[in-house]
This record gives structure tokens, sequence and C-alpha cells, in this order.
């Protein structure tokens, strides 16, 4: 297992660079959107984070970041672990029901995959989709509402916890279906490789899954379209070490999931260090989208909360594990850590940073709840028929039959 290394004092510092930084809005954070920066480089030391599969070449060893760009990064990670608490409470309350599949721990993956993308790049993860949707142009009020059932929610109120979309990010949702969300991504897969510019790199797709999953059926049969037809498509297993309940050595003949591929060339990452996760992904995107095919990808990270809250999570491991991860490979305190070592902030400036960030979620948590749940028309009716092969999304059908006949629509 890759463990995750602090990363190193910084090696040498440069000349400034373009920074992603986070601006506010009054539906909360847009992460990702680019300006230029006076701040000095940072290059830091990524050595062992990083194994490969059938590949001549690798991931840097290093990585250079500024003070905005890691800072950027800290504050989506943090808003990530505070919006998913919030979850774990509101749920705890019953004002979130049916399920709910949390994803602290796990933030440095979401983190790292979308400060290597752009925003042309297609995305699709598993029911674990709260903070993807969060980093792919969300807010935690659109996150909130739709996990409260509100039409102020991402998929006003009809999706859920496992079904946020959000097209105009090129993030095409949570999966309800365990796998199922690969085939799909092998279909943007396809459409970036048949809309791409002769000559020019393509836009990747990627689909993340666990490892749960990894042993689909779907997966190998998505998996062998995608090598012979070389597309650009990113196989990407978040390793948490337990498919729901069953550690990966009771679920899995083979665990080295970035090999799974054969002669699919793979990458492992470490999972908890958004810095290798960044670099890491910025070489996967590079590789797949020059044309050489698909890659396997296995984040070696871990979740802190059960599969689902209905799940302790503490029945098939027990608490001294857990916490132990989070003493020791924390991916918060792995960039807090990395801010002061490189002298990018002190434990103070840290802790009023997120002193804001709580305060940030508490007011859009308000917010999501000052909506209401949708009105049966029109919402319960969208998105159901359509008579023109599919430009015109909102067109009624001229009946609809409801349980109590007497009550059924005609239009």
């Amino acid at each position: 297992m890759i463990a995750s290394k602090a990363a190193s004092l910084f090696l040498r510092r440069s000349i400034p660079t373009a920074a992603a930084t986070a601006s506010r809005s009054s539906n909360g954070y847009k992460f990702g959107a680019a300006r230029l920066m006076s701040s000095d480089t940072v290059t830091f030391d990524l050595t062992g984070s990083f194994e490969t599969h059938n590949l001549d070449t690798a991931p840097n060893d290093t990585i250079e970041m500024t003070k905005e760009e890691l800072l950027d990064h800290f504050e989506l990670m943090y808003t990530m672990r505070r919006m998913e608490i919030t979850c774990d409470n509101e749920y705890k309350a019953r004002n979130i029901r049916g399920f709910c599949h949390l994803y602290d721990g796990q933030e440095a993956v979401a983190t790292g995959i979308n400060a290597a993308f752009e925003p042309e790049d297609s995305w699709i993860t598993s029911y674990r989709c709260h903070c993807t949707a969060l980093a792919r142009g969300g807010s935690v009020a659109s996150v909130l509402g739709e996990l409260f059932g509100n039409v102020d929610g991402q998929t006003q109120g009809k999706g859920g916890s496992m079904h946020f979309y959000n097209k105009e990010h090129n993030f095409f949702g949570g999966q309800g279906i365990v796998g199922a969300q690969v085939p799909v991504g092998l279909g943007l897969a396809f459409a970036n490789h048949y809309n791409a510019t002769p000559g020019k790199p393509m836009q990747v797709a990627i689909a993340c899954y666990g490892d749960g999953a990894a042993n689909q059926g779907q997966i190998w049969e998505s998996a062998n379209m995608a090598s012979l037809w070389k597309l650009p498509m990113i196989f990407c297993i978040e390793n948490n070490h337990y498919g729901m309940g069953t550690s990966i050595d009771r679920h899995s003949s083979h665990s080295d999931y970035y090999k799974m591929g054969n002669h699919i060339p793979g990458v492992r990452m470490d999972g908890m260090n958004v810095l290798a996760v960044k670099e890491g992904m910025r070489f996967v995107k590079d590789y797949v989208g020059q044309g050489n095919g698909p890659m396997y990808v296995e984040m070696m990270t871990y979740r802190y909360h059960g599969h689902s809250m209905s799940d302790p999570g503490t029945t098939y491991r027990n608490r001294e594990e857990i916490a132990l991860t989070r003493s020791t490979r924390d991916p918060l305190e792995f960039v807090k850590k990395t801010l002061i070592e490189a002298g990018f902030a002190d434990a103070e400036q840290i802790k009023e940073t997120e002193k804001r960030i709580r305060k940030e979620v508490a007011e859009q948590v308000k917010q999501a709840k000052s909506s209401s749940p949708p009105a049966i028309e029109p919402h319960l009716f969208q998105y159901v028929f359509s008579a023109d092969g599919g430009k015109e999304q909102n067109e009624f059908p001229p009946h609809i039959r409801m349980p109590d006949f007497a009550k059924s629509k005609w239009y």
C-alpha cells in the first residue's frame, strides 16, 4: 500500500504562475476559475506516490504549486468535509431520508482529479457523489437542497443522494447501480473521441467506482471496447479497502486494481495526497487524451463513515483502524501540514479559514432548508415524455394515469 507521505519541504521557489482559485457567489463556492496570481511557486516532492503497470513513463516525482492553488484545494476539501459531516447530522435528525453514502476521508481524490481536468472533460461516478457534485460546479446549498428533496436542489429534488447531475459542467452524475456508471462513462469517452478535432488532444472521460465494483462484468466489457477503439477513457478505482462491509482480501482474488486491465496500462497513486492525485491525473489525462487508449487508475484511499448511513462501519473493522488512519493519513491534515511547512500559512490562519468555511456551510444549509419540495405540477411530469426525439424535454404526454383514476391527467 502506498503510504500518504507529507510533501517534503519545498525544493525551490520560482516565478509566479497561474493559480486555480475559488470565486464566491450567492450560491456558494464555484471552484476552478483560473486567474493569474503573484506568488512564489514551491516544488514539492512526490517520491513514492506512484506505481505503474505497462508504462514506459510515469507521473513526475515533483509538483509545483502556488500558495493560492494549495489554499484553494484546502478550502474545497474542508468544505467537502464539513458538508458531509452536516449530511451525517441532518440524516440522524431525519431531515435527509433514503440512501446516503458519505465521502469524508476521500476528499483528496475528487479535488485532485478536478484540479487536473479541464471543464470540458467528462466525469461520472458512483452513488458516493456529493463531493464530486460540489467540485463540478455545485454548491453546498444545491447539494443539501437535493438531499432535503427540495426544488432548489441540483436536480430539483428529483434525484436525491445518488443521482446528482450537472450537464453544464460535464458532470454526468452519480449512479445508483453498482458499476453501471462505467458503460455510460465509456459512451462519454466515445463521444469525446467522435467530436475531437483531428491533430489536437481529445477531452477525456473518467468513470469512478469502488473496489467493490471492480470485478463487474460490464466493466470488463467496457475496458475491452475502450481498448479496441483507443477511446480516451479512464477507469478510476477509488480503493477504500471495503466493498460495502467486505475487505478487499475477501472479495477480490486480484487486489492490484491498477493492473486489472491486463495489457491496458495502469497507475496506482496515493489517494490521500491531493498533490499526488493532481500530478498523477495530469499524467493520465495527457496519456489518454493523446490517443493512446484507456488507462486504469487506482486511488489508495479510505472512507471514515460506513458504506452508507445505515452501516455503522465498525462491525467489519475496528475503531482503532479508523483512528489510526485519521491520525496518520488524513488528507486534510496533510494539506494543512504542507501549507505550514511551505510557509504559505500558519496554524492561526488555517483556523480562521476553517472558521469561515464552517460559517458559510451553515448559512448554505439554512438556505437549502428555506426551499420547498417540487410541486406536483409541473415537476412530477417533466422529462417523462418526448414526441420529437428528445428536442423538447418538457412535453407532457396526452394522458397520465394516476393510482386513483379519477385524479388522472389529460393534456
